[in-house]
């Protein structure tokens, strides 16, 4: 088992683990699992991950709208948004928050202008931001670009030459359990291209479950197989790994 193990971006507000959540949690820390930081997709997501960080001594959280909630938000949104961060001393970042253009129906529009609100509420705060982008990477960089915060590209799945970009923005990069399956070859030569003293590990719990977990329901303890393959990749053993990257993510979440 692999001890000090930072998982820098789950759900355990989710659904997934509403019968379970209490015996879950408390079972973590037995398990190699050193810190938490539980992230917010939408403004419902709030309340139940305050809470989560006033219950757990090893849990932090951020506080954001994710862009498939950008068209449901309220004109005052980023008011409440501002006050809800404010008001635990436990909330490291605004995520997550970026562009998604997969699936139809989407409004790049109020999905840029939501993601473009909340870069400057972090701004605002002075806290670093947890990015989002699926099939959207032009209009991504260029917001980033344009306005360069302090952030982490989570769940990377671009390209290596994007992982470059990425990181030549002075962001860090973050690494689901994608990095143990067979057709990862986006993951596994952006990997290469990380400068260790930038790379994060994550599950996205409950989502992204590594293999041998494929398709289950995903928890902190499954980093384990991620920095096992990442280790393997950047020459390292897990503990190493393990080691790296939580230094890395308590520097990026000031923890």
């Amino acid at each position: 088992m692999i001890n000090n193990i930072f998982d820098s971006h789950a759900h355990y507000n989710d659904h997934a683990f509403d019968a379970d959540r209490k015996e879950m949690l408390r079972s973590l820390p037995s398990k190699g699992i050193d810190l938490i930081v539980n992230i917010g997709a939408s403004m419902d997501d709030c309340r139940p991950i305050l809470a989560l960080t006033q219950e757990y001594s090893y849990i932090y959280g951020a506080l954001g709208v994710h862009p498939d909630d950008a068209e449901k938000v309220p004109e005052d949104y980023i008011q409440t948004l501002k006050e809800y961060i404010l008001s635990g001393d436990k909330i490291k970042a605004v995520g997550e928050i970026g562009l998604d253009y997969h699936y139809e129906g989407y409004s790049r529009e109020a999905q840029m202008k939501v993601f473009i609100q909340q870069l400057e509420l972090a701004k605002e705060l002075d806290l670093p931001v947890v990015i989002h982008s699926r099939d959207a990477c032009e209009d991504t960089l260029n917001i980033l670009k344009k306005l360069r915060p302090r952030g982490v590209m989570h769940c990377f799945g671009y390209s290596a030459e994007i992982a470059e970009e990425v990181i030549k923005l002075g962001m860090y990069i973050g690494f689901t359990g994608v990095l143990t399956f067979k057709n990862a070859k986006n993951a596994l030569r952006a990997i290469k291209k990380v400068p260790l003293d930038r790379l994060l590990l994550e599950t996205d719990c409950p989502y992204m479950a590594p293999e041998p977990f494929r398709g289950k329901r995903c928890d902190s303890s499954m980093i384990e197989k991620t920095a096992a393959k990442a280790g393997e990749i950047l020459g390292k053993t897990p503990e190493e790994i393990a080691d790296i990257t939580n230094r890395n993510a308590r520097r990026f979440y000031n923890i």
